[in-house]
């Protein structure tokens, strides 16, 4: 399983090229893509997205909130913020969902650097090749 990042669904959603939209493509192919539930709101908080579009956001797997959840999401928030780093707040709720599964993101804006950097996020980005 591998969660996709909303930077990389748009891109493979718009026909953009790139290593993310690749492993997007082929994840969705394998029934191996779950979205973090923070990425799904961000997808559906497109008024212009078609319906279309929004069943099969909707239909594709997502990766569950477990116990404790929402308290190691700021504590790792905090976590970069201390350290003067930035942590916007659906990042890093997206960045919590991926660890607690364990699963690496599919992203391509960079955003989730600091995460790998001080919590082990695993990232798949357009950056490593």
């Amino acid at each position: 399983m591998i969660a996709i990042d909303s930077s990389s669904f748009v891109a493979y959603l718009e026909g953009r090229h790139g290593p993310d939209v690749e492993a997007t493509d082929v994840a969705l192919a394998h029934q191996q893509a779950a979205l973090p539930p923070a990425v799904l709101t961000e997808l559906l908080s497109d008024p212009g997205l078609s319906a279309e579009l929004r069943a099969l956001v909707v239909a594709l797997p997502r990766l569950d909130i477990l116990d404790g959840y929402w308290e190691r999401a700021g504590l790792l928030r905090a976590r970069l913020l201390g350290r003067k780093r930035r942590a916007r707040l659906a990042d890093s709720l997206i960045a919590q969902s991926c660890l607690d599964h364990d699963v690496e993101l599919v992203e391509r804006d960079g955003d989730f650097t600091a995460f790998a950097e001080l919590a082990g996020l695993k990232l798949f980005s357009t950056r490593r090749r």
